[in-house]
Parts: C-alpha cells; structure tokens; sequence
C-alpha cells in the first residue's frame, strides 16, 4: 500500500504537536513505523487520506460498537447542532441520557456527566476520599485509568508497599497514596488490607482489563473485591470506561453479577463524541457540590452534541440489542485467529469477553501484568504490520483490546481470519536447529 501522504502528514505533524499526535497510543510506538492519517469512517471500514480502505477492529479504541456513523447516531448531532454546540446550562437531554445509564445499571442511582474518561475517574477516587475520609487509592498493575497524577504510579518493590511515581511530573507524594497490586491476586488484595484496611478509601479495578489486552477477571477476584471493600469500609469502584455498554448492556457488572460502589463510564457512552461519566449509591454521589462539599465542575460537562450522540447510542442498544450477533462474530474471529495460530505452531494466548478480544503471542496464559509483559512484542508488531498491508486495522500495540463492531459480517470476519492464516505462516515458529 502506498501511504506516502501520511507519512507527509506525520512530518508536518511533528513540527506542531509534540511526537505529531494528540495521545501516544497513536504514534505506532509499540510496532515501529509511522500512523496512517485517516480521512474517514463507514460501517466496519476506514479510509486513509492515500485512498487506502482498512476494516476496522479499533474501533476509535472501543465506542463504535455500531461501527462508523450509523444513521440514528448522526441524525441525533445534526438536530442538536441545529439548537446549539454548548451552553453551560441545564437541558432536559442530560437527565435523559442519566436516566438510560441509571437503567441500564442499577449500581448507578445518580450520575454525573463529564467530558471523559480520565475526568470521570478523576472525579470518583476525589469523591470516594471524601466520602471516606481516607487517603489510600489500590490499582491493579497493567489497569489504565486514565492520566490522573494519582494513577500515574507503578508498583513498589514488593506487592503491598506503596507505589512510586512512573511519569515525570507525578509528585512522590501523590503516588504513596497509591497502592498498587498485581491483578487476579486475591491473596495479595487480602494482606493489603489486613494491613492498611481502615486507611484505604478506594480499590478501582478494570472488571475486565483491557489495557494490557483483554485479560479476564479469575474465578473469585471481583467477589473477593466487593467483599473486602464491603467489611472494611472501603469504595470499590468499577472503570467501565471500556467494557460499560461493550460487553453487555449493563456492563460488566451485569456481566458477573457484582455491584460496585461507583462506576466510571466514557467510550460507548458517548456515542463516539467526548463524553465521560461517573455515578453509583445515591449517598456517596450527594457528597458531590452543590449537594455536598465535593468540589468538580465543568464548562462542557453533559455538552448537548456529546449527549444526544450519547442517548441516540444507548436507545439503539437497548431497543436493538446487538449482543448475540456480536457475541457470534467475536467467537469466529477468535477461533480463526487461535486456529491460525496454531497451524503455523505460533506461541499464542487468545482472551475474549463478548465483542472485546486479543491475541497474544505468548507461551503462557495472560492473568495479570507480570504474564503479559512476556509477550512477543516483536512478533505482534510483524503481525500487526502484515495485517495492516492486507487492509486489516488493528490497534497499534499487543496490550490493547481489539474491538468487533455491529457493523462487520462473517464476511468480514472469514477475510481478516484468512489474512491472519497468511500472515501467521510467515511468522511460523522455526523448527528444531
């Protein structure tokens, strides 16, 4: 394929925006090589500004779960843009687009709308330490939640010391309110709180990681989350910023059976316009201004654009479900991705929930950071590269989730999975000598 105009673009960029993107993840940094500069979407495809058309398993990393510009989405900007693109006031469109995520999760009984993912985050670790009165924060190592300074924190020296900061600009004190642990490790989850239980405010946790790949949660790790948060008094907050309306319509709370505290939501929520929001038990969302003392405002919060792309989405999903249909297309994928792999004797792991999925090139199964980051990255990016030349989009990097959108048939599926078949046996494992 040629991409000479990207790569003219790339440069230009470069000269005006530090590395040429507006977030990393976009510079192609995990596979080598440049981005390719889209022009536009339609249904599953995307189309660079060379020509060039890709079926698209990115997804705009995740909300496009009825692929690019579906009608009932664009019919809903068009006639909000027509009324105006912000106010700073209250509409009724923001307490409809509340009442869908409060019904499509019962853990929510208020919410408040936000601008993102990172924002909305942001705002429910400051509100679980006020409600609580406590300092401490408990990640899972590989969850991403976002670019908050306080999230911003790697793993001490050993599973239950304080974290430290891995970004230039985080404080050292604002990453020893952080600890951090190894996901799917119960055991380790029981001794933090053994010893600092009456210290920590919140645990967030990713239900389904989908920031290290998609890794799912172990027998028994979400249960033992709710029940150590419940007895000690602690928030546990659920970031569904990728999996709330992705793996099921409730999420995956619904999912499993488990009710967090608060629950954080970006992506689908927005229906593919900047959007975030965060909400659950009506007593810790009343500690929120102008209710309580819990400070957060925002000029563009419940924005009338974001927020009928918003509602149009979440109709379409609950009075069209795509799930099942999603659910078939996935497990085709996945099984032609895993089947391909191992015909050429390439080391693989494939996870999967839902329409969410990864291939790993790895020798082990991936629970947690420490198994991920064992991956053949080198060989995911000769992967991701042999694909892309096909017309096949995949997202830049082994530790992101690939999406499948409604918009993509077994047509499309059976393509990507013989493009796989081609690209897998070039990849091939070397024999013995």
């Amino acid at each position: 394929m040629n991409r000479d105009r990207s790569r003219e673009a790339f440069a230009r960029a470069k000269q005006l925006i530090p590395g040429g993107v507006n977030s990393p993840a976009r510079a192609f940094g995990a596979v080598g090589g440049q981005p390719v500069f889209i022009d536009r979407g339609e249904g599953p495809w995307l189309y660079d500004i060379d020509g060039n058309r890709y079926l698209d398993y990115v997804a705009s990393w995740g909300p496009l779960i009825l692929g690019h510009r579906p009608a009932a989405v664009l019919a809903a900007i068009q006639n909000a843009l027509e009324r105006g693109t912000s106010f700073g006031a209250p509409t009724e469109a923001e307490t409809e687009l509340a009442a869908l995520i409060c019904q499509a999760m019962p853990s929510i009984q208020k919410v408040r709308l936000v601008s993102s993912g990172t924002e909305a985050v942001m705002s429910a670790l400051r509100l679980a330490r006020g409600f609580t009165g406590r300092d401490l924060l408990v990640k899972f190592a590989g969850n991403y939640h976002g670019h908050a300074d306080s999230l911003l924190v790697a793993a001490g020296s050993s599973a239950a010391t304080l974290g430290v900061p891995n970004s230039p600009g985080v404080t050292a004190g604002t990453a020893r309110d952080t600890v951090v642990l190894e996901y799917n490790d119960s055991v380790a989850l029981q001794r933090l709180f053994d010893q600092y239980g009456s210290q920590i405010a919140a645990v967030i946790v990713e239900p389904i990681a989908g920031n290290m790949g998609c890794v799912t949660p172990a027998d028994g790790f979400l249960p033992a989350l709710r029940e150590l948060t419940r007895r000690h008094g602690a928030l546990l907050i659920f970031d569904e910023v990728i999996t709330g309306f992705r793996v099921a319509y409730g999420g995956a709370q619904a999912l499993y059976g488990i009710e967090p505290d608060l629950t954080t939501l970006g992506k689908i929520v927005g229906g593919g316009l900047p959007l975030g929001a965060y909400g659950g038990r009506a007593d810790v969302m009343d500690c929120l201004l102008p209710v309580g003392k819990v400070f957060q405002a925002g000029t563009l919060s419940g924005n009338p654009l974001a927020t009928a792309a918003g509602i149009a989405m979440l109709t379409s999903l609950r009075d069209d479900p795509p799930y099942e249909r999603l659910e078939q297309l996935a497990a085709r994928l996945a099984a032609g991705f895993a089947a391909a792999a191992q015909a050429a004797a390439v080391p693989h792991q494939l996870a999967r929930v839902g329409s969410m999925l990864t291939l790993f090139f790895a020798e082990q199964p991936v629970r947690n950071w420490s198994t991920a980051r064992l991956c053949d990255t080198s060989r995911f990016s000769r992967f991701f590269w042999g694909l892309l030349e096909r017309g096949i989009y995949l997202p830049c990097s082994q530790f992101e989730a690939m999406f499948v959108s409604a918009a993509h048939t077994v047509e499309h599926i059976d393509a990507t999975v013989s493009a796989a078949q081609q690209v897998l046996a070039e990849l091939a494992a070397p024999g013995p000598g």
